[in-house]
């Protein structure tokens, strides 16, 4: 039985692109990296810290003041939280900000946490 030259290409054209759809696939992230600082409960943990750090505080708080209590603090995880800079510090604020009505300032946070 002799096979037409369109039927070998589309065979190797198949199993050419299942062996492609393979190799994606086993480079792709399929667990949690244990430094990754993204998750919900990395997020959460990361917000209670910065608001225990704004509660510490008089009120009277700029974001760069806030970012160094923060990293300077004895329960905040170098290790974990290596990604953790003042552009992450505004974009938790920021989700704080707007999950809360009538915050929008740092002033603001202080005054309801007390």
């Amino acid at each position: 039985m002799e096979l037409e030259t369109s039927t070998i290409m589309m065979i190797l054209f198949i199993l050419l692109l299942v062996v492609s759809i393979w190799k994606i696939y086993a480079f792709l992230p399929n667990k949690e990296l244990a430094d990754d600082d993204t998750t919900e409960a990395s997020q959460e943990e990361l917000t209670n810290l910065i608001l225990r750090v704004i509660k510490k505080s008089d009120g009277k708080l700029s974001v760069t003041e806030l970012f160094e209590l923060v990293h300077n603090d004895e329960s905040f995880d170098k290790k974990h939280y290596w990604r953790f800079n003042q552009n992450r510090l505004n974009q938790l604020l920021t989700h704080y900000y707007l999950e809360h009505e009538g915050i929008n300032d740092l002033k603001d946070v202080y005054r309801s946490l007390r």
